[in-house]
């Protein structure tokens, strides 16, 4: 059967980053992609000049008309921006008995735009992150949900990260994109289980627009073709490091740019 991901986020006029890029990584990782599109955004590799909400009853309309017939192994949920649309998504996962989830609690964008109203992010953290098996925060994400200081080392990373589990979370993935070194550390932890620690070499670009839409899709990827957690993060991580690190073979816009999203069918050609 074919492997098919659902991406339920915003779009992103530029290309780089939510729906678009969703849908570039699973075609790259050779999976299916379909998507219920939560907000319109005017964008492009300098910043946000504006973000039109979608009605929570269409967002409703398309996730029924999705999971009435595609056979849906995943779910990447990115930019919700309202609690109107949370509500409406958490329902509509529900009805289907959607699997496989993969929250990425977007709330600002690269450029620095907010994403997320401030009255939604209680509601994010109580109505969605429990019916997640991954939720995705980068550092300053995990800060703003727990109402803490950027963590600044592994050992801050994994105290947050469990902090979030205690709140509801099933698994946490700590991006560690917004830290320094030269690697770039990521901490996948689990209840009742350990620690993974995911490194990857730190690339000196400017082009990491979408970075972690394209992480959260490629790790539903990985779940959607029948991948363990693990096994799907690890894989993830090593699709977006390279993505990064070809992100300068391409020439888009004149801020920070899109990841390389297909450098491996790219370079075929």
């Amino acid at each position: 059967m074919t492997p098919i991901a659902l991406t339920i986020a915003g779009s992103d006029s530029s290309g780089g980053a939510g729906i678009q890029a969703d849908l570039k990584t699973f075609a790259a990782l050779e999976v299916y992609g379909a998507s219920v599109i939560t907000a319109l955004t005017a964008q492009n590799t300098r910043g946000v000049s504006g973000i039109h909400d979608v009605p929570p009853d269409f967002i409703t309309k398309q996730m029924d008309a999705v999971f009435s017939d595609l056979a849906v192994g995943a779910v990447k949920i990115g930019m919700l921006s309202r609690v109107e649309a949370i509500a409406a998504v958490a329902a509509g996962l529900d009805r289907h008995k959607a699997r496989n989830i993969v929250l990425d609690p977007v709330m600002v964008a690269s450029s620095g735009d907010r994403l997320l109203a401030k009255n939604a992010v209680e509601a994010l953290t109580r109505t969605l992150m429990p019916r997640a098996v991954l939720i995705t925060p980068n550092l300053p994400e995990a800060a703003a949900l727990l109402d803490q200081p950027v963590a600044g080392n592994e050992s801050e990373m994994e105290q947050q990260a469990r902090a979030l589990l205690k709140r509801g979370a099933k698994a946490v993935l700590m991006k560690g994109g917004h830290g320094s070194g030269r690697q770039s550390v990521d901490l996948l932890v689990e209840a009742g289980g350990g620690v993974a620690r995911l490194a990857g070499r730190r690339v000196a670009t400017k082009n990491t627009h979408g970075t972690g839409c394209t992480l959260s899709s490629a790790i539903a990827a990985g779940l959607a073709k029948g991948l363990g957690l693990y096994d799907a993060a690890t894989a993830a991580k090593t699709y977006v490091s390279t993505a990064i690190a070809a992100a300068d073979m391409l020439a888009v816009g004149h801020g920070h740019g899109p990841l390389h999203h297909f450098y491996r069918q790219w370079r075929k050609t």
